[in-house]
């Protein structure tokens, strides 16, 4: 940073970041806590510049606005967990597995194996409506200068099963706006479950929360976000 860009294999949708890695490169590196706002696809492989307009930054793709990030003291409420057989059991009931809006996500995609993704399942809880969740064990590659997995990978681990607590293959969304609060980085090798819920939904527009927690039942981070259906 100012000018940065983003490696191809971090991808969402075909050609763009994958929207919850992007924030979380973005508000990683700023001071203090960030909300970032996507206005724009996150182009890859390519050079974005970082400039400071007041209280807020922008980041610029050329001529393009691509995202403002904003200081932020918002709490994020952390989701009700489920224990880590619960949510490998749900793994078989992915949508993801037939007609995924997005196959080659670096997070979600079923076009990704390890140790080149992800591979998260989110899949719907029972008797919990609008809830989903995943276990994830991240590999070794994964791993930062520090061991342990960073932060902007955390996002992108917090941003896709918001995108499943609806059926994006009917309903596809893309991440607007989102902002993290993480408590400790995880190691690789250990295992994890994200949770999402949909808190509301108004017309295009749907609040997520997720949430990381460790093996033992203890939250490590939580995200807030704004998705914005493609149509409708």
């Amino acid at each position: 940073m100012p000018t940065f860009a983003i490696d191809g294999r971090f991808n969402g949708p075909p050609g763009s970041a994958n929207g919850g890695y992007a924030c979380g490169l973005i508000a990683g590196a700023l001071p203090g806590r960030h909300a970032v706002t996507l206005h724009a696809p996150v182009p890859l492989g390519t050079g974005l510049e970082l400039r400071e307009a007041g209280k807020r930054r922008h980041v610029w793709h050329g001529e393009t606005l691509i995202a403002t990030a904003v200081g932020t003291t918002e709490a994020v409420d952390a989701v009700a967990p489920v224990p880590p057989d619960e949510a490998e059991a749900n793994a078989s009931a992915y949508a993801g597995r037939e007609g995924h809006p997005f196959p080659t996500c670096f997070a979600c995609g079923v076009d990704r194996h390890e140790p080149d993704g992800l591979c998260l399942t989110p899949a719907p809880v029972a008797d919990r409506p609008a809830t989903v969740a995943c276990t994830w064990e991240p590999g070794d590659a994964l791993a930062g200068p520090d061991g342990r997995v960073p932060a902007e990978i955390v996002w992108s681990a917090l941003d896709c099963p918001g995108g499943w607590t609806t059926d994006p293959r009917a309903d596809p969304l893309l991440l607007g706006r989102m902002t993290a609060t993480i408590d400790e980085l995880p190691v690789p090798g250990r295992k994890y479950v994200v949770v999402a819920h949909q808190d509301s939904r108004t017309g295009r527009t749907a609040h997520n929360t997720s949430t990381l927690y460790d093996a033992g039942g203890t939250a490590i981070a939580s995200a807030s976000a704004i998705w914005v259906a493609l149509a409708g």
